[in-house]
């Protein structure tokens, strides 16, 4: 039994690895996490960034017309959604598919 959960320990290690890419451990004392988001240029970001504030501007208020009244462009939903894409963590769902997958097997072999 000792021997099976040593491989599937070097499994899960193996997965984590292959898997989990979209947090990175900080290079401090802290235990943070950093996610990276590619951007263009500074633009970019500050579009991003400005976007995202008028979106939750019309959530909390619903008066469109305050920000049409200091900022002429409209928001930019397509490129909210892309950011947004692009922080979604596919890669850490598909390994939990495989550690549930993992563990399935794991009960159906203890049952057996």
């Amino acid at each position: 039994m000792q021997t099976n959960e040593i491989k599937n320990l070097e499994y899960l290690k193996k997965l984590t690895a292959i898997y989990f890419r979209t947090l990175k451990p900080a290079n401090d004392e802290t235990g943070n996490n950093i996610a990276k988001i590619k951007f263009v240029n500074y633009y970019e970001l500050g579009c991003v960034i400005t976007n995202m504030l008028k979106m939750c501007i019309l959530a909390l208020d619903h008066d469109a017309h305050k920000i049409s009244m200091t900022n002429r462009n409209q928001i930019n939903v397509s490129l909210i959604l892309e950011t947004v894409l692009e922080m979604f963590p596919l890669d850490e769902f598909e390994f939990l598919s495989e550690i549930s997958d993992l563990v399935i097997e794991d009960s159906k072999n203890v049952n057996a």
